[in-house]
């Protein structure tokens, strides 16, 4: 029995193996199960063995990383004191150690995928266990997902477990079909914490960046830690970059300084997880020992507090890797690794604050990464919507849109989203659809051999050795030794991609081009929006519309035309950074481009005033152009508009018949909801009155006031005069002009100016618009200043009045000024009028 074998070689038993009898009784029962289980509990190397004790085929172990496939192997072959490949494997991308007896096989997610998409029934396969859901990566939802399906659909004997080291349970049992939940106990050794924080000031992480003094911290407290604690010490880092800083600032430390991240080749990676050593070790890590895998010897973690992550801009098609601050669920597990084989202690490169405030949990791939792959994925399992899907959470609906989007440029899908025959074959690559898409194609262009070197490469932008010139670093990949472990990993990389490639004809050897250029082509190829041309202002302009600069010193500076493979660009950066590239001439440009090629006619605004021409474009730059004749009517519409957008409406000649009629019709816009005649809503009609401008001089020659009556219908234009008059006729037969007012947003009432004793015998001041809107009443003395202004002149006459006549009669003896002037006859005259 595997189980047995291993808990005898252990020695003691873990905390899992008490929780192994009611899991298997679940799964007998269930056919699926959630096993919750803390880090250390045993449940990657003792729960597998127990599960291939239970049933007849093989046991499947996914695990997100290909570190963590290896070492879990590795970890149960020799508890069983076997060879890995033996009654234990693995299979991992590039590297498949699997005999006849095998009965755990150990695959990372993204291989457990391309299996499922290959052949969903998954022969010889008894039982699926996926490990580290909790982390959920895009590979793991999808295996999750589609094996879930499958138990459901194909293989109702299939056992499915999924495991997770948080108590994120309830979601992932629902969608198990209510599956049910089995937890085990925590492992045996507490941890504890020390706060450490800087003392000086550090920089947050921008983007790649992390502050150099934060590295000098992390060195410090390692040597703190190696002071105060004994047993191995395992520091987390973000990425690779900062592992090589602390590394050289530990250089004379008293201990043995190793590197563990996913970049390192198999053999570097064994040698960090084999205990064993006499001498005291540092290990400087990425987040892949976080979880899945013992690095023996551990006694405390010194936890920089970042995590690298994938980040994507939709608006720019450029994705690439941000630092951000860990989560405190990471925080937890990676103090974990302190405390899983005897009481550990834990230093965190933050205060207690700062570790109150850091958010639960790190943002699930989905929310965040490029969902190119994932949307292929799903299209491939004939389910093109998420949402038909058992998914732990569903993707954004925008990152979707452009996955789909760039997987119908690529012809991967039709256009309602179903998987072609070519999408398929891009499956089968095993590397991002866009790369896989330049590996097919480039073949034929460049041949099998170069295109599979050139996209290993690609694939792994570490690979680079620092450079940002892509030629160059092929180049020396190619001529590295056999000792070089970068280049045998690339070159490992290169037999798996060649593999992949169909045999097929290549053109004819004059136009295969050479090295530099085929770089530079099949870099186009993969990223087409990314092919730059030097602007004569310094920088480039990808075909995509995002600026781009090199870095100071590049040897690549001053080259005009550039396929650009990796491009990252800072919060509030204008231009994005070029990371990799390779130099192209403008034939190449066009040739790995050509799906973006066009000829478009284009009329805008510039230099004040229209500028027709045609253009021929990559993407958004500009090859050639010419002036263009007889421009649609609509485009010069639209770029007369954008000009009045740009300098107002004081383009126009508005006329004083023209400003009366606007400020009639906001008036009624505000009382009965006709027409706006605000700025914006004009040129939002702009094409209803811009019939025949075709150049700025011609908008002085529009008629406005047709222009703003033909905004209105038949029956508006009719109720005009009534509802909104120019002129009152007041009660002595006076036509006054009414004063409408020139605010469009918020019309005041008009105003009616008229002496005073013109209006004896109103009652009350008119009303317009349907009787809505009051007129406001300027009342004048006989020498034409403003006596009162009011709209209630039933309120005036009773209560004002009084006065004014008590003042006025006798400064304007001539005019009359009666006791009742509701009653009294009007006029125009000075001479007393008679009484009615």
């Amino acid at each position: 029995m595997l189980l047995a074998t291993a808990e005898r070689a252990l020695g003691s038993a873990l905390p899992i193996s008490s929780t192994i009898p009611t899991l298997l009784a679940a799964l007998t029962s269930a056919g699926a199960g959630v096993l919750v289980s803390p880090p250390g509990t045993g449940k990657t190397t003792l729960v597998p063995l127990a599960l291939a004790d239970a049933v007849e085929g093989r046991v499947v172990v996914a695990e997100p990383r290909r570190v963590a496939a290896r070492a879990a192997a590795r970890r149960m072959a020799w508890l069983l004191g076997e060879e890995v490949g033996d009654r234990v494997g693995y299979s991992v991308r590039g590297e498949r150690r699997v005999g006849r007896r095998t009965r755990v096989e150990v695959v990372t997610t993204g291989l457990l995928v391309r299996r499922l998409l290959s052949d969903a029934e998954l022969p010889g396969t008894a039982v699926v266990l996926l490990d580290e859901c909790h982390e959920r990566h895009l590979d793991t939802d999808l295996a999750l997902a589609f094996s879930a399906e499958v138990r459901s659909a194909l293989r109702p004997d299939l056992w499915l477990l999924a495991a997770s080291a948080t108590a994120d349970s309830d979601r992932m049992a629902a969608l198990l079909g209510n599956a049910p939940v089995i937890g085990a106990d925590a492992p045996l050794f507490s941890v504890n914490p020390v706060w450490c924080p800087p003392t000086g000031p550090v920089d947050p992480p921008h983007g790649l960046r992390v502050d150099p003094r934060l590295l000098d911290h992390v060195a410090s407290v390692v040597r703190r830690a190696l002071a105060e604690t004994t047993g191995d010490v395992l520091v987390f880092l973000p990425g690779a970059g900062e592992i090589e800083g602390v590394a050289r600032r530990l250089s004379s430390v008293g201990a043995e300084v190793l590197r563990l991240h996913g970049r390192l080749s198999g053999r570097d990676q064994d040698a960090v997880l084999t205990g064993g050593r006499s001498r005291r070790r540092v290990v400087l890590s990425t987040s892949v020992a976080e979880s899945s895998l013992t690095v023996p010897g551990v006694r405390c973690v010194v936890d920089a507090g970042l995590a690298r992550v994938p980040r994507t801009d939709l608006s720019r098609g450029l994705s690439g890797l941000a630092t951000v601050r860990v989560s405190s669920s990471s925080a937890h597990q990676r103090a974990g690794r302190a405390g899983r084989e005897a009481p550990g202690v834990v230093y965190r490169c933050w205060s207690q604050a700062e570790h109150d405030r850091l958010p639960a949990h790190p943002a699930p791939e989905v929310d965040v990464a490029d969902l190119t792959g994932f949307a292929l994925s799903l299209a491939v399992w004939g389910s093109p919507d998420p949402a038909t899907l058992p998914l732990p959470s569903q993707p954004p609906a925008s990152a979707m849109a452009v996955a789909r989007q760039t997987l119908q440029a690529l012809g991967a899908v039709s256009d309602d989203g179903r998987v072609t025959d070519r999408g398929t074959r891009l499956t089968t690559a095993g590397v991002h659809p866009r790369l896989a898409r330049a590996l097919l194609d480039g073949a034929a262009r460049v041949g099998a051999r170069r295109s599979s070197e050139i996209v290993a490469l690609l694939a792994d932008d570490s690979l680079g050795g620092g450079t940002d010139d892509l030629a160059a670093a092929w180049r020396r990949l190619r001529n590295a030794g056999a000792g070089d472990p970068l280049a045998a990993r690339w070159r490992d990389e290169v037999r798996r991609l060649r593999s992949a490639i169909p045999e097929g004809p290549v053109r004819d050897q004059a136009d295969v081009p050479g090295d530099d250029l085929a770089a530079g082509l099949v870099t186009g190829l993969a990223f087409p929006e990314r092919i730059a041309r030097l602007r004569r202002t310094g920088g480039y302009l990808m075909s995509g519309g995002t600026g781009a600069g090199l870095s100071p010193g590049s040897g690549l500076t001053g080259i005009s035309w550039l396929a650009v493979a990796v491009a990252q660009r800072q919060a509030g950066a204008q231009a994005a950074r070029v990371r990799l590239a390779a130099a192209i001439d403008e034939t190449t440009a066009l040739e790995a481009g050509g799906e973006m090629l066009r000829t478009v006619d284009e009329v805008v605004w510039s230099g004040g005033d229209v500028v027709a021409r045609q253009r021929d474009l990559l993407g958004s730059i500009v090859l050639s152009e010419r002036p263009l004749k007889n421009p649609a009517t609509p485009l010069v519409q639209e770029a007369l508009r954008a000009g009045m957008e740009k300098e107002g409406l004081g383009l126009l000649r508005w006329t004083p018949a023209a400003l009366h009629l606007r400020a009639r019709l906001a008036l009624l816009h505000r009382a009965l909801d006709w027409p706006d005649v605000s700025d914006a809503a004009l040129l939002e009609r702009a094409q209803e009155w811009l019939l025949s401008a075709r150049r700025r001089s011609d908008l002085q020659r529009v008629d406005l006031v047709q222009a703003l009556r033909g905004l209105l219908d038949h029956r508006e234009r009719a109720q005009l005069d009534a509802l909104a008059p120019e002129r009152i006729v007041v009660p002595s037969s006076s036509n006054i002009a009414l004063t409408y007012s020139d605010d469009l947003t918020d019309p005041a009432d008009p105003v009616l100016a008229v002496r005073l004793q013109e209006v004896f015998g109103w009652a009350a001041a008119p009303r317009i618009a349907d009787g809505r809107v009051p007129v406001v009443l300027h009342l004048l003395s006989p020498a034409g200043r403003a006596l009162a202004v009011t709209s209630d002149l039933e309120s005036f006459w009773q209560n004002a009045y009084p006065g004014v006549r008590s003042e006025m009669r006798g400064r304007y003896p001539k005019h009359p000024w009666p006791d009742d002037p509701a009653s009294a006859v009007p006029t125009k005259r000075t001479k007393h009028p008679a009484r009615r």
